[in-house]
């Protein structure tokens, strides 16, 4: 299996400072303490987690629906990542799954069986396990 691999620099002092990050693929981006922990612009570590939620949790999906015979035509997936102060650090608290599908020929409740059964096994849900809150809000589009 592959290995991915990515990078980070930071320079300054935290307050003061900026970073940024680069992936194999070409992905990049900045960041700053406000970018992280304010409303400031630029990316930051949550974001890039919340997306690499998102797109394992759809593909995840996908396949687990494709192997019980209902193949969907779309899923949807925005994932929000809660960060706040907990004592005196920061942490990672929440990580929200909202889910929108488009899955001819399946009933709501083994659409809800699948989706959370997904949320449990997708490889990012297993590397995020136990160690903050995951929640799920899936619903068939028809």
């Amino acid at each position: 299996m592959p290995i991915r691999k990515a990078s980070a620099q930071w320079e300054n002092t935290l307050k003061a400072g900026r970073g940024m990050f680069l992936g194999e693929s070409g992905l990049s981006g900045n960041y700053s303490f406000a970018s992280r922990f304010e409303s400031g612009g630029g990316s930051n570590p949550e974001e890039l987690l919340a997306a690499a939620h998102a797109a394992c949790y759809s593909m995840a999906l996908a396949v687990a629906l494709e192997r019980a015979g209902t193949p969907s035509q779309r899923v949807d997936t925005e994932a929000a990542c809660t960060i706040e102060k907990v004592g005196d650090k920061f942490q990672i608290t929440t990580m929200r799954l909202k889910v929108r599908a488009s899955v001819p020929g399946i009933d709501e409740t083994t659409f809800a069986k699948t989706a959370e059964a997904t949320k449990d096994g997708c490889p990012v849900s297993g590397a995020l396990k136990g160690n903050l809150k995951l929640e799920l809000d899936a619903q068939l589009v028809r």
